[in-house]
């Protein structure tokens, strides 16, 4: 007899934090039905996780929350960098980085910018967003049991409050649910890497005489190396509310209830050099830093994401921005084989293209943390030294040598030693500012990548601007199609620059690229019969017969 189904939905979300909730934003604005439990009773409330890269900022801009969490990050913005010293009192320290973007060299590249804004700032935006978009996201809910099958996932969800119970039969399941993951652990998945690096107690507390010690330094976070009371200062509003990170050490028998409130107010003045400063802790919250990876990316129909795919060394805040972009990477993919645009082949892609670009990040984070001195971390020789790539080419230049993509170099690096932006099938789609030719908005190219496969070409290729129509009525799929020049015909203008230079092609090649902005596939000039070669690359980027 068929078990009772309380509800069905085509993808359920386990885990509220911001990998889930991203998944939800993004799932919503390419019309995905969807339900999100979590078993905690609302967002997060204690400020962390607040680097939010390039990249990630470019996935939110076109998923139209940019402004919002630009306005959720306001008390933020005139901060930068990173200091370092053995106290806030005088002229002591340096700054281990003056200004994440200096020169302003980012906008050569991106619409976006680097943002600052905490995960309890962010995570209402995105739940709002998630929710008008029709997300179906339920708090104080947990998810006490699942299985699956060839055709779907069934799992029993519980309120905690009331006890109630529901089943909910989906076609996917997003695993989001932290790095501890009991959906992991369910499905027998391992773990590789360093494992755990160091540990701290991250303390809100309250001051109005710390501002005047930090003066008008406005870091991003401050690396505080007294020898007696190390640690990590980090501004919530630059006046009154602060975060300190204290190392902690598990491993010699310290308990989290060793430190008292006593005990933190005691550190957190001997680290910045004013003992008379009034402090009044607010609250505690241990975390610890691991450097790890699952040996898989799911199972079935079954996908990890974020913390349950991947830990990171919090320094460069590496790991969320990964896992925003893992749930951009699978929501697109499940959007396509859910309305039969693609096969279920194309869902291998995900693990094949964020699992190494996981290995890569995680390593560099480690390292990171090492060439920072995080407090409480003593790495190993094994993660000190050797050839460091930048920060930017790390969170926005990695590649996908195998995955959706056609003609790519599988020998490629996944991360390079230096950005190379242009145009190579399983890199980033280069940027550029764009008019349509019957009004004044001015657009990205990156804003034109968000619900289909994207056909540009140049003026003189109008025979893959045919092709694609042709191609996408074969196939029943939307393959949006623009060619770019200042001729009459074109859909769209150059603000400046040459598309086809900037792109890797000539004015009568063609690029294709994928939803999350990567270029999926590359001509470099005109064929005989382009509707053909479109057809098959298609094909074989969709995992189409």
């Amino acid at each position: 007899m068929e078990e009772h189904i309380d509800e069905r939905v085509p993808v359920l979300i386990v885990g509220g934090s911001l990998v889930g909730l991203s998944s939800s934003l993004f799932l919503g604005r390419l019309g995905v039905g969807h339900m999100l439990v979590e078993r905690h009773a609302g967002t997060s409330r204690h400020p962390r996780g607040r680097g939010n890269n390039v990249r990630t900022m470019e996935l939110f801009r076109v998923a139209g929350a940019e402004p919002l969490i630009h306005e959720a990050a306001s008390l933020l913005a005139d901060n930068h960098g990173i200091f370092q010293t053995p106290s806030l009192h005088g002229d002591a320290g340096e700054w281990l980085l003056k200004e994440i973007d200096p020169g302003n060299g980012i906008a050569r590249l991106s619409p976006s910018g680097w943002c600052v804004c905490s995960q309890n700032d962010l995570e209402p935006v995105l739940l709002d967003c998630a929710r008008k978009l029709g997300g179906d996201l339920r708090y104080s809910t947990e998810m006490v049991s699942f299985e699956q099958d060839g055709e779907g996932v069934t799992a029993v969800v519980q309120e905690r409050e009331s006890g109630r119970r529901r089943t909910v039969r989906a076609d996917y399941l997003i695993a989001a649910d932290g790095p501890r993951s009991p959906i992991r652990r369910h499905l027998g998945i391992g773990q590789t890497g360093h494992g755990d690096l160091f540990h701290n107690v991250s303390i809100t507390f309250r001051s109005r005489g710390l501002a005047d010690v930090v003066g008008d330094r406005r870091f991003i976070v401050c690396y505080l190396t007294a020898e007696d009371a190390d640690g990590a200062l980090l501004p919530v509003d630059n006046s009154e509310n602060w975060v300190f990170h204290a190392p902690w050490q598990p491993e010699t028998g310290e308990t989290l209830e060793d430190f008292t409130d006593e005990r933190c107010a005691a550190h957190i003045r001997r680290a910045v050099g004013a003992p008379g400063i009034d402090v009044e802790i607010t609250g505690k919250a241990p975390w610890h830093a691991a450097e790890r990876v699952a040996e898989r990316y799911g199972q079935g129909r079954v996908f990890l994401a974020g913390d349950s795919a991947h830990e990171m060394s919090p320094t460069g805040a590496f790991g969320s921005n990964t896992g925003i972009q893992d749930a951009h990477n699978l929501a697109w993919k499940l959007a396509l084989v859910l309305d039969g645009s693609a096969g279920p082949g194309l869902l291998g892609s995900y693990e094949a293209e964020r699992r190494p670009v996981a290995e890569a990040t995680s390593e560099r984070a480690s390292a990171r943390s090492a060439e920072h001195s995080h407090p409480g971390y003593t790495p190993g020789p094994e993660m000190v030294g050797g050839r460091q790539r930048g920060m930017l080419t790390v969170a926005m230049g990695y590649r996908y040598p195998r995955g959706a993509v056609v003609g790519a170099d599988p020998a490629m690096a996944v991360v390079p030693d230096r950005m190379d932006l242009s145009g190579d099938p399983g890199t980033r789609a280069p940027h550029m500012w764009l008019h349509p030719h019957d009004g004044e908005r001015r657009l990205s190219t990156l804003d034109l990548y968000e619900r289909n496969f994207v056909l540009l070409t140049g003026s003189g290729g109008t025979p893959w601007h045919t092709a694609a129509a042709r191609v996408a009525e074969k196939l029943s799929i939307t393959l949006d199609a623009y060619r770019i020049g200042t001729e009459p015909h074109a859909e769209l203008v150059p603000e400046s620059g040459d598309w086809a230079e900037l792109h890797g092609t000539t004015d009568e090649g063609a690029v294709v690229v994928r939803p999350d902005g990567f270029v999926a596939w590359r001509a470099p000039g005109a064929v005989r019969d382009p509707e053909t070669v479109l057809l098959d690359a298609m094909k074989a980027l969709l995992h189409r017969a």
